[in-house]
């Protein structure tokens, strides 16, 4: 009588079943781990670029797509803002110039005894917040100098901060903006940047942090160039966890010449690690049976028939090779099944 668990099968549905054994050995595994990855712009060759001024825009200067240089107009905005901000100097300088004329003058009928010291250390004051006042009107009309400002027409050139290209843009003729610096919502104008060299993001599990390291060479492929595969290096590895998905953020620099990675993209990203040598069986010889995993193993041979057992194994499942490393359940030296599982599925063992 067959135990359970095993099974006796004749050469004839070995071979009806094509099935096929394999010896269990140690594997030299060229390791890597296998992640899902979004392209982004690199943040040091890229520019966000908002309004700092509120207002209406009344010319679009640079187009989708144009490469633009170092200060050259994106956008015309006319903004009351711009008045404003010259007025508040003006008005500043002017309080300044009426508040040194009555601290001098206090201070003189102070000096014949026509004053009290009280008077003096007031119009000292109202002096220093007057030169406070003029130095916040400056910086913030130094703010909106970093375009060009029109004080006649009150219009306000947006300019670029950075060489690049022209990757978005989300405004039009007519559109009110708000400034950056008025405390209220404001939008990206215009995304700047050179996409000839892009990062993919990727994430990684608590237990793969250990073994990629920054220099780690890295591919990546995307769905819009099947077959392709784009080369590069990890240059990075978060070192904290994202508390809901308990992933680590991990990125990549690829050169992206043919500006065939777009940003946002997603992409497939696979990182080399450290090889290794550890008994492994094909990812075939592997069943998974609800939450458990079994292999089948050939036992040997019984009256010209052939003995097969079915036993539980314990594999690290994550890694993305053909291989997978054994943990418990086979020993090197055992025949295992690699090709015909589903024969002793069908047979209910």
């Amino acid at each position: 009588m067959v135990p359970s668990g095993e099974v006796l099968l004749t050469p004839q549905q070995v071979a009806e079943g094509n099935i096929r054994v394999q010896t269990v050995t140690e594997q030299d595994l060229d390791d890597s781990i296998r992640t899902s990855g979004r392209v982004a712009l690199d943040d040091l060759r890229s520019a966000h670029v908002f309004s700092p001024v509120t207002g209406r825009v009344v010319r679009i200067a640079a187009q989708l797509g144009q490469h633009v240089r170092r200060g050259e107009p994106l956008a015309v905005i006319e903004s009351p803002d711009i008045g404003s901000a010259v007025s508040d100097v003006h008005k500043a300088q002017a309080d300044i110039i009426a508040a040194e004329h009555d601290w001098s003058r206090k201070k003189q009928l102070f000096e014949q005894k026509a004053a009290s010291g009280v008077d003096v250390e007031i119009a000292e004051d109202t002096l220093r917040k007057s030169r406070a006042e003029l130095e916040r009107a400056r910086q913030k009309q130094a703010l909106l100098h970093i375009g060009n400002v029109d004080t006649v027409t009150q219009s306000y050139t947006l300019t670029s901060p950075i060489d690049g290209e022209v990757l978005l843009r989300n405004i039009n003729p007519g559109v009110e903006v708000q400034g950056q610096y008025s405390g209220g919502a404001n939008q990206e104008l215009f995304t700047i940047g050179e996409v000839d060299s892009v990062w993919v993001l990727g994430d990684l599990y608590e237990v793969d942090l250990s073994r990629v390291h920054v220099g780690a060479p890295a591919k990546v492929t995307a769905v819009a160039y099947p077959g392709k595969v784009y080369g590069g290096r990890v240059d990075w590895v978060s070192g904290m966890l994202d508390p809901n998905t308990r992933t680590a953020k991990v990125r990549c620099t690829f050169e992206n010449r043919d500006s065939e990675l777009k940003p946002e993209m997603y992409a497939t990203m696979q990182i080399s690690v450290d090889p290794r040598h550890a008994l492994a069986v094909p990812r075939n010889a592997v069943v998974r049976l609800g939450d458990t995993r079994v292999a089948f193993i050939q036992l040997g041979e019984e009256n010209g028939n052939l003995r097969f057992q079915r036993i539980p194994v314990e594999v690290d499942e994550w890694e993305s090779t053909l291989w997978l490393v054994v943990r418990r359940g086979l020993e090197a030296g055992q025949s295992v099944v690699v090709n015909g599982s589903s024969y002793f599925l069908s047979q209910n063992l």
